[in-house]
């Protein structure tokens, strides 16, 4: 019978010398997409640091239940409004207030709004509610939120949702491009 004792005390007395690589031993590759993602993390940041909440609660015009929001900047094209209004455009991302304070919702839209333009997202459906049970009136976060959004430079038209995507309790907002539209285009595509 052999034996593998021998073996693998030669194998032991091999290795003796070796030690295994450190976790900070490793080298980390820089690619393009990672120098991007940190480029807009540290964008964002400095935005989110430079700029508080802008949303006013003062003088909210109260708007009913089954009103439609309905914004545009100067300068938008016909086409591109009625498009977001027939909710043509795909919804990149989603931002429910439902069940917040006022002032919860009002930073949490702030907070998406401005990380979405970041990110280079160009339509959300923000999800309010109609309200229709809400004190001191009804439609009270839909009327604030029809209060906030023209306050951001980076919203540039909304309009109440279509039915299948919420309907009077929802609101289509497009964002303006980030001047770094081109560069994180080209990235989305790279991924493809």
């Amino acid at each position: 019978m052999y034996d593998h004792s021998d073996d693998f005390q030669d194998f032991l007395q091999e290795l003796g010398d070796v030690k295994p690589i450190k976790t900070d031993d490793r080298v980390l590759l820089d690619t393009a997409q990672q120098r991007l993602a940190k480029q807009l993390r540290r964008e964002a940041l400095a935005a989110n640091q430079q700029h508080v909440n802008p949303f006013t609660m003062e003088s909210v015009k109260p708007v009913d239940p089954l009103d439609y929001l309905d914004y545009k900047k100067p300068g938008i094209q016909d086409g591109v409004y009625k498009n977001l209004r027939l909710g043509k455009y795909e919804i990149e991302q989603k931002v429910t207030l439902s069940g917040l304070s006022l002032h919860d919702a009002s930073a949490l839209l702030y907070t998406r709004l401005t990380a979405a333009h970041q990110r280079g997202v160009r339509t959300l459906l923000v999800q309010h509610g109609r309200g229709e049970q809400s004190k001191p009136f009804p439609g009270l976060k839909k009327s604030y939120v029809n209060h906030w959004l023209p306050q951001l430079d980076i919203v540039i038209a909304f309009h109440t949702a279509q039915p299948q995507h919420g309907g009077f309790g929802a609101t289509y907002v497009l964002l303006k491009k980030h001047p770094n539209q081109k560069l994180i285009n080209r990235e989305k595509q790279a991924k493809r």
